[in-house]
């Protein structure tokens, strides 16, 4: 599998550069989970780092490399959202 060097901004991983692996098409995930171990044994704590492109080419606009953003309200975890699906309805009470 190939990696790939990607800095981290943000969060208690800032300024630090981390080899991710890459996925089939050659980009790295859109968002990165780090588990944190708990220093009293409890459940990891999970930080969340969302992908964001780290420039554009000036011609073509395309993304010239990647880099990952801290998410401090950990929104990266969910459901996948399908432009066809319908948005989910409260709960009836």
């Amino acid at each position: 599998m190939r990696s790939e060097d990607i800095p981290f901004e943000g969060g208690p991983l800032d300024g630090r550069t981390l080899p991710v692996l890459l996925g089939a098409t050659g980009q790295p995930p859109k968002v990165y989970e780090v588990p944190v171990p708990d220093a009293e044994g409890g459940p990891p704590t999970v930080l969340v780092y969302r992908r964001e492109a780290a420039g554009f080419s000036r011609r073509l606009g395309v993304p010239r490399g990647w880099k990952y953003v801290f998410d401090p309200e950990g929104r990266g975890v969910g459901r996948i959202k399908w432009p066809w699906s319908r948005p989910s309805s409260p709960p009836a009470s």
